[in-house]
């Protein structure tokens, strides 16, 4: 499995697909294999480039600093390390924070940025939520319990209504065996709590959004005014895990966007 060594930490990456380079950069709690819904409906399209954030997956060590920026920095250098030109980045959540931070600190990196159920918007409510549900973990409450509070606020209503859904859900993350430690999380979790927004303005290429009707994490009302003029499309029957609960659109919204602007590209 390819890793990036880059000063004292070692960067987990995975590298698939042919076409255009596309760079995911995963949110909260995440790490590549959060991308699974969306990597056969791109591969096909894109070289699709998945990085394992500091505190997350196979990126060590999981208590190296953590920061928005360091975050950022670290896609720059992967991007650098592989130097497959100028990248399309997608963000999600936390992710869309970070590739937002990239474009406006890497301009000559990024060819185009989508945020996925994500805008430059720091909510103080969320901050308190995720502390609380670090908490609850590091109780003496069973595994499950916390996954359990987690899952109303990531999937759409509709996701409970197939029947042991939830129960399997946690089933999956609890035997995942990179998944993000106790530890880790907290040290995730002050990396969010130090988030100063960018200014949408700053962003120097195409951008647009696409966000999630059912988002509880991220209202649409709240993300929209922090969002200026860029293009934003609104995925119904999605919660804040968009790319699990609507893949197939997000899909086909990043794939035509990317289209639009490979085909500038070429008219210039």
């Amino acid at each position: 499995m390819p890793a990036f060594e880059q000063g004292a930490v070692s960067l987990h990456y995975e590298i698939s697909g042919d076409g255009p380079p596309l760079l995911l950069i995963a949110g909260m709690m995440s790490d590549s294999a959060s991308w699974a819904p969306l990597v056969p409906r791109l591969e096909p399209h894109f070289t699709v480039i998945r990085p394992d954030n500091r505190t997350t997956g196979r990126t060590m060590p999981i208590d190296a600093p953590a920061s928005v920026d360091l975050f950022a920095a670290d896609c720059a250098d992967l991007l650098s390390h592989l130097d497959p030109g100028p990248t399309h980045v997608m963000g999600h959540s936390l992710g869309g924070m970070i590739g937002m931070r990239l474009t406006c600190a890497h301009a000559g990196l990024v060819k185009s940025l989508t945020f996925a159920a994500s805008a430059p918007i720091r909510l103080e409510r969320n901050v308190a939520l995720f502390r609380n549900l670090a908490a609850i973990r590091q109780s003496n409450a069973a595994p499950d319990v916390w996954l359990n509070a987690l899952f109303p606020w990531l999937f759409a209503p509709t996701f409970f209504e197939t029947e042991g859904a939830a129960e399997q859900a946690a089933m999956l993350s609890l035997a995942y065996p990179f998944a993000q430690s106790a530890e880790a999380m907290l040290h995730q979790i002050a990396a969010l709590d130090g988030y100063v927004p960018d200014h949408i303005k700053n962003i120097p290429c195409p951008t647009q959004a696409l966000l999630a009707q059912g988002d509880l994490l991220l209202p649409a009302h709240l993300a929209k005014p922090s969002l200026g003029n860029i293009p934003v499309h609104t995925i119904a029957d999605a919660g804040h895990s968009i790319h699990w609960d609507a893949p197939d659109a997000v899909a086909a919204h990043l794939i035509a966007f990317i289209a639009q602007h490979e085909e500038d590209r070429h008219d210039n």
